[in-house]
């Protein structure tokens, strides 16, 4: 006699990457949702893109090269704090829906790079299960012709990807 087993999928890590603009609260809360079912530890991903070589260029004309990197870093804290914030905010907002969250199973981390390029380099370095991320489209047309970067996400990784719609 055989016994049929299904072995039940575990999602050990899971990445979500945001761009904490307003609106994002769906696809973080799908992120939770995912980590209080698996137990699951989180990784909240910001990516800060590179300014053009033209924007660069005027900012060393306009100020002095030391105090832009004072300011860079003054502004990464600053960064991490609003998403720590952001974090602790969901938590106490939402944590009666999710009883089996834990805030130590979240961990923040900011990187720079091209956004989609970057989601695939730290979903590699962290081993993630999934990636959770949302998108604005405004219409499958627009989507298709100047590619979001869930799709380039989508077609240049091998991870299983999770992609929530949001608000405009």
């Amino acid at each position: 006699m055989t016994t049929n087993t299904k072995s039940k999928t575990k999602i050990n890590k899971i990445l979500y990457a945001s761009d904490i603009e307003k609106g994002s609260r769906p696809a973080f809360r799908a992120a939770m949702s995912l980590c209080g079912k698996y137990e699951s530890e989180v990784t909240y991903l910001h990516i800060l893109e590179p300014l053009s070589s033209s924007a660069q260029n005027l900012i060393k004309n306009l100020v002095d090269t030391q105090d832009v990197e004072g300011i860079y870093q003054k502004s990464l804290v600053n960064l991490k704090i609003k998403i720590e914030e952001r974090i602790s905010s969901f938590f106490e907002q939402e944590i009666e829906f999710h009883d089996t969250l834990d805030i130590s199973k979240i961990k923040s981390r900011i990187e720079e790079g091209v956004a989609w390029e970057t989601i695939i380099k730290v979903a590699d370095e962290i081993d993630a299960d999934v990636i959770v991320m949302g998108t604005r489209t405004h219409s499958a047309v627009g989507q298709f012709f100047s590619g979001s970067t869930a799709n380039k996400v989508m077609l240049n990784t091998k991870r299983p990807l999770l992609i929530i719609p949001l608000g405009k």
